[in-house]
């Protein structure tokens, strides 16, 4: 039987975008007089790490040492982003641009549901950009395990020199991918797009077989050790030297999907860094993912969550 592995010496080290995920919440009784839309009176504010952050809160959620190298803006949405964090045990190494609004995301919810979301962001400075690299280098011998978390906003510019990096330092190195360019993270561990981001790459499929071809041909094309596919109710496909594994979707009710991502490689991440098989690593970020999508927004799940779900 799996057991659920000693994190408490796991270091991963988290790069990428981060955002602050603001909810507005209320109750909806009424239609606006002055548009089609329904009228929220919001009775409760909440605020949570987004992004890259949300990936390691989730890693420190469960047991295991997070550090978070990104860059935000010198504002109140970063002051604020930076307190969460460290009431959540996350190391936060930030770069503040002094031009850079902090991403923002914000979400109005009404009965439970999601009724509007804004989003306030600019891409970083160039400057900055290069500083973080500089940091990047100089973390990377203190830990076990390197997550790139890419969110398209900017703030993974140089991923291509940090995998090299890595790969110098024999690291191993994890990327939540995003846009449709792929080569950048040649050389990388391990990728984990989803369904939607590797169908953009690979095209679509008609069977499981031709599903595994696709997914050979990437990995070989990018020199990945493995390739991991979430796949929303069909659960996560693993692709790598020893064939192809299939976990099923593990989730009891699905009441929210924002986050599930950062969950998923954020467990795969700090399994690996404590020296669990990338087979059992794979088994329990599906669990850990069964878990958050029955929470409301970018939600972490704890050690002892993760311990009752594996029995």
């Amino acid at each position: 039987m799996l057991k659920l592995p000693d994190c408490s010496r796991a270091h991963v080290l988290v790069v990428g975008d981060v955002m602050l995920d603001r909810y507005w919440f209320g109750d909806v009784s009424r239609i606006s007089p002055e548009a089609p839309v329904p009228v929220v009176h919001v009775q409760r504010t909440e605020e949570r790490p987004g992004g890259a952050a949300n990936v390691a809160r989730n890693i420190a959620s469960l047991g295991g040492k997070a550090t978070l190298l990104s860059v935000v803006g010198d504002d109140e949405a970063g002051r604020s982003l930076a307190a969460l964090l460290e009431k959540e045990r996350v190391v936060t190494l930030f770069h503040k641009d002094s031009q850079l609004p902090t991403t923002v995301k914000l979400r109005v919810i009404g009965r439970q549901q999601q009724l509007l979301r804004i989003d306030f962001e600019t891409p970083p400075s160039r400057e900055v950009l290069e500083d973080k690299l500089g940091d990047f280098e100089s973390l990377v011998d203190g830990v076990d395990v390197v997550i790139l978390s890419d969110y398209g906003k900017g703030g993974l510019t140089h991923v291509s020199k940090m995998i090299n990096v890595a790969r110098r330092h024999g690291k191993r190195i994890l990327v939540d991918p995003k846009g449709d360019d792929y080569s950048k993270y040649r050389g990388a561990t391990l990728l984990t797009p989803n369904r939607s981001e590797f169908r953009e790459i690979a095209g679509r499929w008609k069977d499981e077989a031709e599903l595994t071809t696709k997914a050979e041909a990437l990995r070989a094309r990018l020199d990945l050790e493995a390739l991991l596919v979430t796949r929303s109710e069909e659960g996560m496909s693993l692709f790598s030297a020893a064939g192809a594994q299939h976990e099923p979707t593990r989730a009891r009710e699905v009441f929210d999907v924002s986050g599930a991502g950062d969950t998923v490689i954020a467990t795969l991440g700090l399994m690996l860094a404590a020296c669990a098989s990338m087979a059992d690593a794979m088994h329990l970020a599906n669990l850990a993912a069964g878990v958050v999508v029955g929470k409301l927004g970018t939600a972490t799940v704890s050690r002892e969550e993760l311990q009752a779900v594996l029995g």
